[in-house]
């Protein structure tokens, strides 16, 4: 049994995996600057949960732990020396590349979770609590934002400062090609599709495949190495 597979019950399980990782984890490296990220939208959500700020909490708290859990398992799966899925190959793989910048790994490391494991997240869920997706649309929405007000404060910290981010720095343009709230449009229309297709085994694991390659394919553009 792998570490992620004892992650079952809610949001303090994978809480403490994150700040392992954020102790253990040298600053630079690409997986601890997402890790940075992920935990922060992680503490927020507790705090929302404990404040009783989501309608459902028990939704909201699987939700948000199914979807830790799958992060999770890609870094289990790296540390093993097993294939993490595709959407975090790139991240793994360039993790210490000194021409890719802290905001690159964000990013990328937001790309692979939210455009793959979020879907999936979400019909982990359904099953665990035997609904449908649009029973946790407004968990699913309030976590969204939480996320599109997280992707907006990693820019701001992350960015290069005005004297370095010229129009024609690379950066700009890579910035530019990528959208968490199209994304997560995107991840909601996935999710209902996969549910769709939870009785044809074959076809929901083909998109399954298919929406993992295409992630990742993504995620390789955002970490293009760039220049000093």
């Amino acid at each position: 049994m792998t570490r992620s597979e004892h992650l079952t019950h809610p949001v303090d399980a994978v809480l403490s995996r994150m700040r392992a990782l954020d102790a253990d984890l040298p600053e630079r490296d690409g997986i601890a600057v997402f890790n940075r990220v992920y935990l922060a939208v992680t503490e927020e959500v507790g705090r929302r949960l404990d404040a009783g700020e989501f309608p459902d909490r028990r939704a909201a708290a699987t939700l948000d732990a199914r979807f830790a859990e799958r992060y999770l398992a890609a870094v289990d799966a790296a540390d093993d020396d097993r294939r993490p899925p595709a959407c975090w190959r790139p991240l793994f793989q360039l993790r210490r590349h000194p021409g890719v910048r802290p905001l690159q790994f964000a990013l990328a490391g937001i790309n692979a979770h939210i455009g793959h494991d979020l879907a999936l997240a979400v019909v982990d869920s359904c099953r665990a609590l035997a609904c449908e997706p649009a029973d946790l649309e407004d968990e699913f929405d309030r976590v969204g934002e939480l996320l599109v007000a997280l992707e907006e404060r990693v820019r701001e910290d992350l960015m290069p400062g005005p004297d370095l981010l010229q129009i024609a720095d690379p950066l700009t343009h890579l910035l530019g090609s990528w959208s968490l709230e199209r994304a997560r449009d995107a991840t909601w229309t996935a999710a209902r599709a996969l549910w769709a297709l939870r009785h044809c085994a074959d076809v929901a694991e083909e998109f399954t495949a298919r929406l993992d390659a295409a992630v990742g394919f993504a995620g390789r553009m955002l970490l293009t190495p760039l220049p000093d």
